[in-house]
């Protein structure tokens, strides 16, 4: 797949300039609405009036995990964008996820978001509030967890946890709240 892409200039009512006969017609009409060069297309419509619309359509990214993304990384590295070779490369050492990677590898991709969780246990007792006893990271402690008594679970970097790190801290039995993302 290329990098060039196609331009045209277009008008408020909707018509194209056509390049041949420097005027602006219906597109049915028009000869050579395209311009190669968004440069060419910008100086045009400063020339003529309209403005510069991209054709061709941008593919959608795909979104892939980050194992794969540095995956991708090493292969536009080694092979640059575009070149076949990488494909066979893909197909070679990514069997399962070579379509995947190569769409990933042709048309761009964005990481996927991990979902992260707020783990807590309610605490039974005769107390008048109720009592959770939330997960945060340590901070003393590096690689472990402290639980902290609060009456309502709060929300910070350090309480929230990936699927990974609560099968990894053995949190499963625990009560887990997801995080809504704010980033989107």
């Amino acid at each position: 797949m290329s990098e060039e892409k196609l331009y045209a200039v277009k008008n408020d009512e909707g018509k194209y300039f056509d390049c041949e006969y420097a005027e602006f017609l219906s597109l049915s009409d028009a000869h050579g609405p395209t311009i190669v060069s968004e440069d060419n297309a910008k100086d045009i419509a400063c020339d003529y009036g309209g403005h510069v619309v991209m054709l061709v359509e941008v593919p959608e990214k795909v979104v892939i995990s980050k194992t794969n993304a540095l995956r991708q990384g090493w292969l536009v590295a080694r092979y640059g964008r575009y070149n076949p070779d990488a494909v066979s490369d893909i197909l070679a050492r990514y069997k399962d996820e070579a379509w995947d990677m190569i769409e990933a590898y042709v048309n761009g991709y964005t990481v996927a978001k991990e979902k992260k969780y707020l783990v807590y246990k309610e605490l039974d007792g005769k107390q008048k509030n109720k009592l959770f006893a939330q997960a945060y990271r340590s901070s003393i402690f590096p690689g472990t967890i402290s639980w902290i008594l609060t009456n309502e679970v709060k929300n910070g970097s350090w309480a929230q946890f990936t699927e990974a790190e609560i099968e990894q801290y053995g949190l499963q039995d625990c009560e887990k709240e997801e995080v809504a993302d704010d980033d989107e």
